[in-house]
């Protein structure tokens, strides 16, 4: 998941960004990290984040291996298209078609609900993480926060590190079970933090969202996802299509548009 607007999304990313501007120097090193989390968290005590967030922040270290993967990882969504969609579909036709029966009843509800065609969310959830087999077990807190700190996209990770961080200390997750991609991606189908805040759904009633362990809460919010950045119900998704654009607002890559695309389509045959 990627750059992930609704009215309710807006409010959310406006109130964690409010207040004086972050004094906190970005680097390409290790070099000043220490001083960046301690300006880091002047800023998120400014917005609200108390004892137990901030205490998050302050036990991460640096990460280079973070820096590592990103740089790999920009790399790869440069290979072509066919590459691309071979890399990540192969194998996934069957056990798609399986969940997608497996999870039938579920699925018709949520694509009643929210509009979103099942296909469109057992493709996403395979792609993502296997239909959660490979959610990641990085420290997301140190992730985000490496990464907020490296200067090649600090402004996207600013909002999601601050985030992670009201996530823990609200207890919606633990520091513990704050594990996820290095990216900081979160559950099995890798929310960034401000749009777990944003978008998450208790589908399954259970009094908590739990995009890590709770099926239903993970499709019904990634419906949510959708349908909060103008999911047209029932809508085509292909190329040229207004659902397709939506789609960009998961993953920036054309490449992961058009495979969401084109695998969908292929199993909803």
């Amino acid at each position: 998941m990627s750059r992930k607007i609704s009215v309710i999304a807006g409010a959310v990313v406006l109130a964690f960004t409010a207040g004086p501007a972050l004094a906190a120097k970005c680097s390409n090193s290790s070099k000043g990290f220490s001083a960046f989390k301690k300006d880091f968290a002047v800023y998120a005590k400014q917005n609200g984040v108390g004892k137990r967030g901030i205490n998050a922040l302050a036990s991460t270290k640096y990460s280079p291996s973070v820096i590592k993967f990103d740089r790999a990882q920009r790399k790869s969504f440069k290979k072509g298209f066919n590459a691309f969609y071979k890399l990540r579909t192969t194998g996934l036709a069957g056990p798609a078609k399986r969940q997608m029966k497996r999870h039938a009843r579920l699925l018709n509800g949520i694509e009643k609900r929210y509009g979103v065609q099942k296909e469109v969310l057992i493709t996403i959830w395979g792609m993502e993480t296997g239909f959660g087999r490979f959610s990641g077990k990085h420290d997301i807190v140190t992730s985000l926060a490496t990464l907020t700190h490296d200067c090649r996209r600090s402004a996207f990770f600013r909002p999601n590190l601050l985030a992670a961080l009201k996530i823990i200390d609200k207890g919606w997750m633990k520091r513990s079970q704050m594990r996820g991609a290095r990216h900081g991606e979160i559950g099995q189908t890798q929310f960034m933090a401000k749009n777990y805040v944003a978008f998450g759904v208790d589908y399954d009633r259970n009094g908590r969202r739990d995009l890590v362990r709770s099926v239903p809460d993970v499709m019904a919010s990634t419906a949510n996802y959708l349908r909060g950045y103008g999911w047209k119900a029932g809508g085509s998704y292909q190329p040229g299509s207004h659902n397709y654009n939506v789609l960009k607002e998961w993953n920036a890559a054309t490449v992961y548009q058009k495979s969401i695309a084109k695998f969908a389509a292929s199993i909803a045959r």
